[in-house]
């Protein structure tokens, strides 16, 4: 089941890399008493992510803030490693952008959100989304219907609030 707009998020062990290796992450506890976008991407340094997706919310990122939003999280099905390094070389984590990793999957397919695209080899991958989340609970929900970055993006998630 996918979620939607007043569902409250599944806990989650995320990764993040800490400053020689990767640290847990406990989401619920992150969520709790924040307002928090969560943007999930099929793979880090993918076209579209690297592209289009991740330069959209570092464009909006002072408005968000603006608009009370406490923190943005960029996650993807890879390892802390590669999600720090995206984090860099993209500019995302120098703009305020926290780079989180579901390195198994499992917060993705409890959102319901998990995907396989053989032909790019990309398995246990996440669909393209963004949210927000208010105390942990799902205020505002856009999942990419199409590939591309129209509904997900940055701006649209400022559109929103």
């Amino acid at each position: 089941m996918t979620i939607d707009v007043g569902y409250r998020l599944p806990g989650a062990s995320l990764l993040h890399m800490g400053a020689d290796r990767p640290e847990t992450v406990d989401l619920a506890a992150r969520l709790a008493g924040r307002k928090v976008v969560i943007f999930g991407v099929p793979g880090a340094f993918t076209p579209t992510c690297d592209s289009a997706h991740v330069p959209s919310f570092i464009r909006v990122m002072d408005a968000l803030r603006d608009k009370g939003v406490d923190e943005v999280i960029c996650l993807s099905v890879n390892d802390a490693h590669v999600m720090r390094a995206w984090g860099e070389s993209t500019g995302a984590t120098a703009a305020g952008i926290t780079m989180l990793a579901d390195a198994d999957g499992a917060f993705t397919r409890a959102i319901g959100m998990a995907f396989d695209a053989p032909p790019a080899g990309l398995y246990g991958r996440s669909r393209r989304y963004a949210l927000m989340a208010e105390d942990g609970v799902v205020t505002i929900w856009h999942p990419e219907p199409e590939r591309g970055c129209v509904v997900s993006s940055g701006e649209a998630m400022l559109a929103a609030l």
